[in-house]
């Protein structure tokens, strides 16, 4: 299994900046202190559950490569406060911590009791960090925004964040549908917002609530492997004859009726249609599936691929 060392020279070989205050960071905080699942894949650059509800809902710990991107555009110095709207765990608010120092002070927003809770638990060893569940805003003292860190899907920034940004401060957030979003910087001057576009992503949804979600139709799931090639693209993940496959395999899903029970609803749920089409595809598109989970964070399920074997064929029911 990789380290966090190897992790890191992969991120820097591939072109991501890793600020060293964040690499000093990640070098001092265990990811696995933040989760009680399997955390082998984040040395692969993916993300890591966290947190299941009974209900079906999944929060995660995002991929390190864009860990260290949000770090990175967030503009991190001694002595800050810094909001973070969104808990994911509790990892990247331990490495903020860490970053902004001991005059520093993060406050960690999240709509669910549950997942505060949770990571209340986990950041216990942090007395800078103070968690709150947002819909009890008004009961709380919400800083001067300065720095605001989104760490989930959200249509629009809440009226709380964008007003309570002061002039010369900046969110940076996932705006969009569940579907697609834009990164953006998010900057207030002279009471003006304006916008920097740093980029396609796919997040999960900030509310571990709105993450409970039914199995895609086979013509959803083409419009998402579609976001995907999008996004393996602008990232030179994917090479031409793989985007050629994964076009016709989108085209194929499309030709499926949208009616099919989910595959979970099935005695053998690899005998579904839609999961037998995409087994077909053989090794070229297991290969790939491990860089489209990543990309897709928690909204599919992986293929189950073996972490040293990305050639290997197995794979696991869909589930949210």
């Amino acid at each position: 299994m990789r380290n966090l060392d190897e992790l890191l020279k992969i991120l820097k070989d591939s072109g991501i900046e890793v600020p060293s205050v964040v690499e000093s960071a990640m070098k001092k905080v265990d990811v696995e202190d933040f989760t009680e699942h399997d955390s082998s894949g984040f040395y692969y650059d993916r993300p890591v559950v966290f947190l299941e509800t009974p209900e079906g809902g999944v929060k995660t710990i995002s991929a390190p490569h864009m860990i260290v991107t949000l770090l990175h555009n967030l503009e991190l110095n001694l002595g800050q406060h810094i909001v973070i709207y969104g808990a994911k765990g509790g990892y990247i608010s331990a490495l903020v911590a860490h970053i902004v120092g001991e005059d520093g002070r993060v406050t960690v927003l999240d709509p669910s009791s549950e997942v505060i809770t949770h990571i209340s638990s986990n950041l216990r060893g942090y007395p800078t960090v103070e968690c709150h569940v947002i819909k009890d805003n008004h009961d709380i003292s919400i800083p001067e925004l300065n720095r605001v860190l989104v760490t989930g899907q959200i249509q629009e920034l809440p009226d709380w964040l964008s007003d309570g940004i002061i002039d010369g401060g900046f969110a940076i957030a996932p705006l969009g549908d569940r579907n697609s979003q834009r990164l953006l910087k998010i900057e207030k001057q002279d009471g003006e917002l304006f916008e920097t576009d740093l980029g396609s992503v796919i997040f999960g949804p900030l509310d571990i609530s709105n993450s409970i979600v039914d199995t895609p139709s086979p013509t959803e799931m083409a419009e998402l492997i579609e976001q995907v090639i999008e996004l393996m693209n602008d990232a030179g993940l994917v090479e031409d004859n793989e985007r050629n496959k994964l076009y016709d395999l989108v085209a194929d899903l499309r030709l499926l009726p949208d009616d099919l029970p989910p595959p979970e609803e099935m005695d053998e749920p690899g005998e579904h249609p839609m999961m037998k089409l995409m087994m077909e595809k053989g090794e070229w598109f297991v290969h790939l599936w491990p860089i489209i989970q990543s990309m897709m964070e928690n909204r599919i399920a992986s293929f189950d691929t073996p972490k040293d074997d990305l050639d290997t064929s197995g794979h696991s029911d869909f589930v949210p």
